[in-house]
Order: structure tokens, then sequence, then C-alpha cells
């Protein structure tokens, strides 16, 4: 076959649920970029360049997974981002985010049960038959191709004998320029000047978001310090109501901290045994973060503002994932990156389970999904400087 006859791109995925998960997550956007690279999809969606939200559907996702770059791509002087993505020239399109949606749901995901609660319900578990929901699960693949540049991005789903198949109109970019590098389109963000930075169970910050809704805020500050407290707080204000915050218990074991690594919050005089400070702890303050990093220039209160309904859009992000990274940057820049676990028997505990103070694992069981926000303009230049007078 020649090397013009063969498609760029070929994919099959036995699980449906993985590909909607992810892409639900950016789902706030009628329609999203594609990149297709040699290690996966990207899935790229924003709103008034000012919140962009990217699925990484990694190769590992896929049973089978084939990328020919188009003729006459250069492929010297590859750079890697984050994702491990080559960031060579590479197909690039916009696609219907949701007409994409709706086709994975043709047969029916029941994936918000899925996801929310994997341990099974013996009341209503019975036998495998050819009726039942396992069942029909077994013979679901979804395949995605794209045969050359400007084709349509086909979808098909097959189940239990039945194939679909759906075309899905690709479109040229809005900007000229768009098709030059996907890192040209992203917010940018500075990973070598972080100030902040914290891991944590998606579940604290997805309760807090829900909890300042009830508000009607405008805007959400993050206020971080590692000298006072509070540690780590969110403020929403601008609605009818006052300000509301929600302080984040930062604690640190002496114990367990390097030596160049700062106790962030002191429960005893000192007095009292490890075993003592680590009871009362837990009961009085529970360790909320597994990482926090401060590194304000100016050594104060760093306080930066963003749009409430922006962050809120990354809802649906916050309760399917397990963990969330949140990073701010020295302009102000704010990323939030989700890791969604994805079943092998111990499922997904949708942020509820324990999860023990490593680094992530089964990284390839994991989806994950990255939103930036760009932070208020009246604020831009104060983060960092804000609540010095406080401290």
């Amino acid at each position: 076959m020649e090397q013009t006859d063969r498609p760029i791109f070929s994919a099959v995925s036995n699980s449906v649920q993985q590909l909607y998960v992810l892409l639900r997550c950016i789902g706030f956007s009628s329609k999203a970029s594609v990149q297709v690279t040699s290690q996966g999809i990207r899935f790229s969606a924003e709103d008034g360049r000012v919140m962009q939200g990217v699925a990484f559907l990694d190769k590992k996702l896929f049973t089978n997974y084939i990328f020919h770059p188009p003729s006459g791509t250069n492929l010297e002087g590859t750079v890697e981002d984050e994702y491990g993505l080559d960031n060579y020239v590479s197909p690039l399109f916009l696609i219907s985010l949701s007409a994409l949606l709706e086709t994975l749901q043709i047969f029916g995901l029941n994936d918000a049960s899925s996801f929310t609660n994997p341990t099974p319900n013996p009341a209503t578990s019975t036998a495998l038959n050819a009726f039942s929901g396992p069942a029909l699960l077994l013979n679901r693949t979804c395949t995605i191709s794209y045969i050359m540049q400007g084709s349509p991005l086909a979808i098909t789903l097959s189940e239990a004998g039945v194939t679909t198949t759906c075309e899905l109109t690709t479109y040229e970019p809005d900007d000229i320029d768009f098709d030059s590098s996907v890192g040209d389109t992203d917010i940018p963000f500075q990973r070598d000047a972080i100030v902040f930075k914290a891991i944590m169970r998606s579940m604290w910050l997805h309760n807090a978001i829900l909890e300042l809704d009830s508000t009607n805020p405008t805007s959400l500050s993050f206020s971080v310090s590692a000298t006072k407290e509070p540690y780590f707080a969110l403020s929403a204000s601008g609605g009818p109501f006052s300000e509301s915050t929600i302080e984040f218990s930062i604690d640190k074991d002496p114990s367990t901290a390097g030596a160049n690594v700062p106790v962030y919050k002191t429960l005893e005089d000192g007095t009292s045994s490890p075993s003592k400070q680590q009871a009362r702890r837990g009961k009085l303050a529970p360790t909320v973060t597994e990482t926090f990093l401060v590194n304000s220039p100016s050594r104060s209160r760093f306080r930066q503002s963003y749009r409430f309904a922006l962050i809120y859009k990354a809802l649906r992000a916050m309760a399917a994932s397990s963990k969330v990274s949140i990073r701010i940057d020295r302009q102000g820049v704010l990323s939030l990156q989700f890791m969604i676990e994805f079943g092998d028997g111990n499922g997904v505990d949708g942020g509820r389970g324990v999860q023990p103070p490593t680094a992530i694992k089964k990284i390839e069981n994991a989806g994950f999904v990255d939103f930036r926000f760009v932070p208020l303009v009246d604020d831009a230049d104060e983060g960092g400087e804000d609540g010095a007078a406080n401290d």
C-alpha cells in the first residue's frame, strides 16, 4: 500500500466509557480542537481565551493505535510537552464536541453510576445472561479513524452485532496560525515559575465549590501562605451575599518532614508524644493535601482571583476524578489537573477512598484532564503582594 493511501490515524477501544468520561469533562464548549499524535489524541476546548480544558486520550487507552504522520511532516527537532506529545506539525482540526459526545452515547452509557458507585449492589446482582448490562458490554468496540487531511472524523461503534458509523465534519481552525503548533493556542503556563502547588483529593475541592456556589458569587480567590493561617483558603465574593470563605487544614508532620521542608501548622506545644500529636491531628486538622508548596516572591500571603463561573465549569472533572493538582504560576495562571482512574478491579473511588500520600500510581489505568484559567485583571498585579499587611 502506498503511503498516500494509508489512513493518517486509526484506533480501536473496547471501553467507550473511558473515552466518554474524559471528553465529557471538557463538554462546557460546543466545539473542540483535535490534534492527533503518535502518543495519543489531544482534545482542547476553550471559553473566550480565558479558560481552556484539555483531555488527552493516551494511546494506552486503546487496544490498537496506528498513526501515520502526513507526508511532508518534519519530524526533526521534536519537543515533548507535559503530556508527552510530539510537538511537530501533525493533523489539527476542529470538530463538534457536542456531536461527538452524542455519538458515543448511541448505545447508551451509564457512566455516572459506573464511576460514582463502583461497588455492585448484591440485591440487584443476577447471573450473567444475554440481556444483562455486563453481557451487552462484552462485545462493544469503538473505532476512530481519520483518513486524510480534510476528511471527516469517523466514529464506528459496534455492539452485539450492530454497527453504527458516524462521520463528524472537520473544520479549519479559526486562527490563521492555528496549525503551526498546538502550543501557540494554549494559555501560557510557566511550569518553571510555580508560586503555589497542592495535590489533594478532588472531593475536597468539589465540595468546596458546591458550597460556595450557594452564595451566587462572581469571583473565586485562592489565598495561600507558608507561614500563617489560613494556609490555604478559597473565598467567593461579588454576589448578593457577603464574602464566603472555606479554609483547608494544612498539616505537616514534623517527624516525616525533611530538613528543608517547613512545618505549615503546629497543633501542639511540643510536650506531647508524636503518637498523641498524630492522633490529635486526625481529629482536629485532617490532612487535606498530599503536597503543599508556597513559593511567594515576597514571602507574604499570595492571593489570586478568577471568575467563579469558569471554575464551576470544571465541576464534572472534579466529580469524576480522584485527585487534583492545583498550580498557580508567577503570572497568576491557574492550572487544575485532574487524574481520573479507570477500573481494574478497584475502580474509581470518586475521591471517597483514602489515597496513600505517594506519587500517582497505576498511571496506565488513568486519564488526565487539564484546565487553565486566566486571572482577573484587577488582581493580576497584586498576586503575591496581597496580604502583606496582614502577615
